[in-house]
């Protein structure tokens, strides 16, 4: 990202700053008709992706639907829902909503229930990854564009007024030169190749939302020490596809000087406050957590060795830099209420959500560029030619 297009959309950000932090946003015109397609036992309801309707003046929950019984019943309740379904497409056919949640967690119903609800003419608001493989998602977002439907995927932390803070602090040079991101998965039992998938797909739009589209990537992905082949391939938990490693490292190529890495090992002491995001600038550091209020930290130190300069580190909070968090019990409720407004916002003025179908599907080739690179046994470019799973070839 060129440095002025990052300092316009950091002036962007903080000027709806005000408007996102509140629990409503100004109510629109329209009413709109929403719809919640989960999955109980495969995905479920994804990290609050059916509540997050309720309480919002703009919208009605007018359905849901669920294959199970149980939990369809349980989340009409929940969501004060007039009807239910077993079927999604009937649902669909039958209620036209305009905007659909597609909660489960589980992958491999993605694709058919996005592309379900752009037949029918329903924006989106997905749970992430957006889906299994780079095929997949080059059909969701023509199938999407093709009636200039949006989609908005659950990627919490680009919605942050913390992170918009960050963004115009690196906008206005605080930390120099972006050199280096470091990223690190949970890397708790999913460490290696589900935590690429399930976790990594927050650093990875991170990471981008920090530099820019990645150019290129080369990875090796190992399992039990030694790199992976094809017997070492499993099909992945929730649906999430071909798997293969407990350890993964990753290095990418954006725009100018910027490098980024990436590395997963699976059950490694205290690996899981490791998770995150580190950015490091030729003028400083700066670190960050995931969610929709991270706990992102920067210390000025051109050595990037603050124990030795005893330069300071100072908090960026959702009020701004070296100033405490004014959010006392943040939560993913709120997180999704700002994708949420966001994605009325989006609707209403024709342009595409924060974290839009594009940065969902961008994320997931840096993911699966990993995958192909170890196959190839060598640096891949970005787009990838290769549209299939790397892992299933």
């Amino acid at each position: 990202m060129r440095r002025r297009d990052f300092i316009a959309a950091s002036a962007i950000t903080l000027a709806n700053l005000s408007t996102s932090r509140r629990s409503v946003a100004r109510p629109g015109t329209a009413k709109y008709r929403v719809a919640v397609i989960g999955r109980t036992g495969q995905g479920n309801y994804g990290h609050g992706l059916d509540v997050v309707w309720n309480g919002l003046d703009q919208v009605e929950v007018v359905a849901v639907a669920d294959p199970d019984p149980e939990g369809c019943a349980a989340a009409a309740r929940r969501l004060r829902a007039p009807a239910s379904y077993s079927d999604y497409r009937r649902m669909l056919e039958m209620e036209r909503p305009q905007i659909v949640s597609v909660a489960p967690r589980w992958l491999d119903c993605h694709r058919d229930m996005v592309l379900a609800c752009a037949e029918t003419g329903c924006h989106v608001f997905l749970e992430k990854p957006m889906c299994q493989t780079l095929e997949q998602a080059d059909e969701m977002i023509a199938a999407l564009e093709k009636r200039n439907l949006k989609l908005a995927i659950a990627h919490q932390t680009r919605y942050s007024p913390a992170l918009a803070h960050a963004q115009k602090m690196i906008a206005d040079g605080s930390l120099g030169d972006i050199l280096e991101l470091r990223g690190r998965g949970k890397e708790d039992r999913r460490g290696g190749g589900e935590d690429l998938m399930v976790l990594g797909t927050h650093v990875m739009d991170l990471m981008r939302f920090v530099a820019g589209n990645a150019q290129w990537c080369f990875a090796q992905v190992r399992s039990d020490g030694h790199p992976v082949t094809r017997d070492d391939v499993r099909d992945g938990a929730e649906g999430i596809g071909p798997l293969a490693g407990d350890e993964i490292h990753a290095m990418y190529g954006f725009d100018g000087m910027t490098t980024g890495y990436f590395s997963t090992h699976r059950a490694r002491q205290g690996a899981s406050a490791r998770y995150g995001l580190q950015v490091y600038g030729s003028r400083g550091i700066l670190t960050m957590t995931t969610g929709a209020v991270p706990e992102i930290w920067y210390v000025e130190d051109p050595s990037w060795q603050p124990g030795r300069s005893k330069a300071p580190w100072k908090r960026i909070s959702s009020d701004g830099v070296d100033k405490p968090e004014p959010l006392s019990d943040p939560n993913q409720a709120y997180g999704n209420r700002l994708i949420a407004l966001d994605l009325i916002r989006a609707i209403e003025t024709d342009t595409q959500p924060k974290g839009s179908m594009y940065d969902g599907r961008a994320a997931l080739e840096m993911i699966l560029a990993v995958y192909e690179s170890h196959r190839l046994k060598a640096p891949v470019r970005l787009p990838l030619e290769n549209r299939r799973h790397p892992l299933s070839m």
